[in-house]
């Protein structure tokens, strides 16, 4: 199907997703939106999330996308079963693929997830892990911090690791062998993490467990792309273009021929 994959997501974190997925999948065409403009979704109230999110799937769904991610957690916990039940199209979040995937790892059952204050208040991990095995035990913590040193490029500074450091803190005594980073800006800021955390913590960041979960749901729905092209990617942010193409070309080292500023209503 020559139609492309749409990823929204609340800013720059999503593109952890978005490049699993091109790297799994390198014919598919992948359209990406991320609402840098309002971004950081993780304080925000419920209705709020739900109202930007579903403004930014109405913009890609108009563009006659064959599957959507959510690849914002925050949103994912807002509305994707809502958007699962309405969209003709499959839908994935980033909260079931990532919870499975540590499920798979964890020897003792004792399960960190670090995510955005909405995430966390939601418990949307602690569910999904629960309704799997209700045996594990799940330790949250919230991380307010870590979103906004990555949409401003922070990540490989002093401050940057201070603020790990201290936010992570009350994990340090607890007898956790696996960590979800239940955020999908929070798998920039994995090198810091995993020194943090140390060999003993295995790290789940949920972008490849999605990206597999995207080829299955193509593959069963005969959506998938089998002719022979190069994929056309195309980028859009509510926010600073400049500051966008920036982080794409590192991120993705090539550089992005299609970014684009975009206003949502």
């Amino acid at each position: 199907m020559n139609r492309p994959i749409g990823i929204i997501d609340s800013g720059v974190g999503g593109m952890t997703v978005a490049r699993e997925v091109m790297r799994q999948l390198p014919k598919e065409e992948v359209l990406y939106l991320g609402d840098t403009l309002r971004c950081p979704y993780g304080p925000r109230p419920f209705d709020e999330v739900r109202s930007y999110t579903l403004n930014m799937i109405r913009y890609l769904y108009e563009k006659d996308i064959k599957l959507l991610v959510i690849a914002c957690n925050t949103a994912t916990a807002a509305v994707l079963k809502e958007v699962q039940a309405t969209l003709p199209i499959p839908v994935v979040g980033v909260i079931h693929p990532g919870a499975r995937a540590a499920l798979k790892i964890t020897k003792r059952r004792e399960i960190a997830v670090i995510g955005t204050e909405g995430t966390i208040q939601s418990q949307a991990y602690a569910q999904a892990l629960h309704n799997i095995d209700e045996r594990v035990n799940v330790h949250s913590l919230a991380c307010p911090e870590f979103v906004p040193l990555v949409e401003n490029g922070a990540v490989n500074t002093h401050e940057a690791l201070q603020v790990v450091y201290e936010r992570l803190a009350p994990l340090r005594d607890l007898s956790i062998d696996t960590l979800i980073l239940g955020c999908t800006h929070y798998p920039l800021l994995s090198p810091i993490i995993k020194k943090f955390m140390g060999n003993n913590v295995s790290i789940i960041s949920s972008g490849t467990e999605t990206a597999r979960e995207v080829s299955t749901l193509l593959h069963y729905s005969n959506r998938s792309y089998t002719g022979d092209r190069t994929p056309r990617h195309r980028f859009y942010t509510t926010g600073s273009s400049e500051m966008f193409n920036r982080l794409t070309s590192e991120w993705f080292n090539q550089d992005i021929e299609h970014i684009e500023h975009i206003h949502l209503d």
